[in-house]
């Protein structure tokens, strides 16, 4: 038995988020005690799980910004130091491994813990996920990068989320060059995915507002931030609606939703959701001009939705035809592992993780990140299941039978290399092994 405890700095919804909870939930699976630290919890606003997990919130009263959004970042490793003080001074738990990720400035302080080991799981370097477009930002920036530096180099143990984040992770960190490093690919929690085909229908969020079951439906899976370039998937409808290979009745029919985590509390998540709105509001997708999902109606093209819940996801990867990936240089990326276990084909940017999860033309396509590449990656799939329709009145059958197997191999691919089970046994090791 290994007692473990995270260090996160925000239990929200996103993707380093769900690793967390996938982790706590495959330590439980082996027996393995833990414990959630963080500096922001809000029930309201994360996964449904942590809601049965122990969760220590600590130092939420301190700043998240200073002088009307900056210093940002200090803000951020001042909250992980704080929470770190608190693990080690005042926890009333005993641990044997601390796994920390996303911040690493907290790792000095819990060596002061000289008995607990260190993890620390770099989804991928902090330093690079901030733009330095002046002197003044870039001379701010440099303590902070020696410091991430410095401090991810105190681990025990470092693990990474993809062969594209180690190879990043050496460019990034020279000093570490020594430092063993580790892939351990995140899994998705298969359980709840495979009891969607047998929930009621009734437990899944309304629709009936703007779904037709006759309509064609393209999903945008990410958090509403500008890194995770969803405009490319507005700008993809638009090119679609143009197509000339695609039926006229085909093309009325397709819609696209934008779903993803949404915070009020940051700025870049208003002012992108606004961005992306009058992205579509501009194409006329947007029929009576309203932008919340309650006020959706079937006459809109595109149709946004904030911080879906796990079984409202699941729902839409079931509807999808076809789910748009469209970040660039993403370190890995849970959500095509996601959308390929529910059998739904992917089209994704062909950088970084996606390299790693997709294979082309069988799971899904890499296509160029620009809207004329994606949008002709969208016509196969949909020109397979129903660009016959028209002249045949349904689908043709070699084709169809080609994207069911899509379908097929992608969940495939995901019992074989992302399974639950294979996550589990590996963290289990790691974190055995690190102990002896």
């Amino acid at each position: 038995m290994v007692r473990v405890a995270f260090v996160h700095p925000d239990l929200g919804i996103g993707g380093a988020e769900r690793w967390l909870v996938d982790s706590a939930l495959a330590l439980r699976s082996l027996n393995h005690p833990f414990v959630i630290y963080t500096s922001h919890y809000d029930p309201s606003h994360c996964f449904d799980e942590t809601k049965q997990m122990q969760v220590v919130c600590k130092g939420d009263w301190l700043p998240r910004s200073l002088f009307g959004g900056r210093c940002a970042a200090v803000c951020a490793y001042l909250r992980m130091i704080y929470l770190a003080f608190y693990i080690v001074l005042f926890s009333p738990f005993t641990h044997d491994v601390f796994i920390c990720d996303q911040i690493s400035a907290c790792i000095p302080v819990l060596r002061m813990s000289r008995k607990a080991k260190i993890v620390f799981y770099c989804h991928f370097p902090d330093m690079l996920l901030t733009a330095r477009k002046t002197m003044l930002k870039r001379i701010y920036r440099a303590p902070i990068d020696a410091l991430e530096q410095f401090t991810t180099g105190l681990a025990d143990t470092v693990l990474v989320n993809s062969r594209f984040t180690l190879s990043v992770f050496r460019d990034t960190f020279p000093s570490l060059q020594h430092k063993a490093v580790d892939v351990l690919y995140p899994c998705i929690h298969t359980e709840s995915f495979d009891s969607l085909e047998s929930s009621n229908q009734s437990d899944w969020f309304d629709l009936d507002p703007w779904y037709n079951k006759n309509d064609i439906y393209l999903l945008s899976l990410n958090r509403f931030e500008r890194k995770k370039n969803i405009a490319l998937a507005i700008d993809s409808l638009a090119q679609l609606r143009e197509s000339e290979r695609l039926p006229k009745d085909l093309r009325d029919k397709i819609h696209l939703i934008i779903a993803g985590g949404y915070d009020s509390r940051v700025a870049e998540n208003v002012d992108h959701y606004e961005e992306l709105w009058n992205l579509a509001h501009s194409y006329n997708f947007l029929a009576d001009g309203l932008s919340d999902v309650e006020n959706i109606n079937s006459d809109d093209k595109v149709h946004f939705l904030k911080s879906p819940s796990h079984i409202e996801k699941l729902r839409l990867l079931d509807l999808a035809s076809v789910l748009l990936y469209t970040p660039s240089g993403e370190h890995f990326g849970i959500v095509p592992v996601e959308a390929m276990y529910m059998r739904t084909p992917v089209v994704a940017v062909n950088s970084g993780g996606p390299l790693e999860t997709i294979l082309d033309g069988v799971t899904g396509y890499l296509s160029e990140p620009d809207p004329k590449s994606f949008a002709q990656s969208v016509e196969k799939v949909l020109l397979a299941r129903c660009g016959d329709e028209a002249e045949k009145g349904d689908a043709n059958k070699d084709e169809e039978k080609m994207i069911s197997k899509m379908g097929d191999e992608g969940k495939k691919r995901v019992e074989h290399n992302f399974s639950f089970e294979a996550f589990a046994s590996k963290l289990d090791h790691y974190l055995t092994a690190r102990i002896g």
